[in-house]
């Protein structure tokens, strides 16, 4: 059986997970620095360790309506080409393992939006765990609809 580990959040009560190997970090709300004139999903930055993080509201990019309490945040930080990134999302969740076999493809009626940020969807017991690509997810000219 071969297959894959990812963690797992959620969003905007869908539940959502990303490889475990792009993850360094799960933190919980963070001091967040605005940055102007930035797209409307990135939040800001932060400082972690003295590295330089951009933070990235995934309810945002995603479409999702925007969360009501600001304090019940995580960020689950990544890395993308050497850079860190934090993914706001509304909670961490855990380590799972998904036989790639079990991989669904994109439905047809998937958003757009979300299409162009998912690489597939696993089914479970009850609904679907959506498997975000953090590469299109953070880049901002991807989807401009979202950004």
């Amino acid at each position: 059986m071969t297959g894959r580990d990812y963690v797992s959040f959620m969003l905007g009560g869908q539940s959502f997970a990303i490889p475990v190997h792009q993850v360094r970090d799960v933190l919980r709300r963070q001091p967040i620095t605005p940055v102007p004139l930035a797209p409307p999903a990135i939040v800001g930055l932060l400082n972690l360790r003295g590295r330089i993080v951009t933070a990235i509201d995934l309810r945002v990019r995603l479409g999702l309506p925007l969360r009501g309490d600001q304090a019940a945040v995580t960020n689950l930080v990544v890395e993308l080409g050497g850079e860190l990134y934090a993914l706001i999302v509304d909670a961490a969740g855990d380590v799972l393992h998904f036989d790639d076999a079990a991989l669904a493809s994109l439905p047809v009626t998937l958003d757009p939006v979300w299409r162009d940020m998912v690489s597939g969807i696993f089914p479970l017991e009850q609904g679907f765990m959506v498997i975000l690509d953090i590469g299109r997810a953070i880049d901002m000219t991807a989807c401009p609809d979202a950004a």
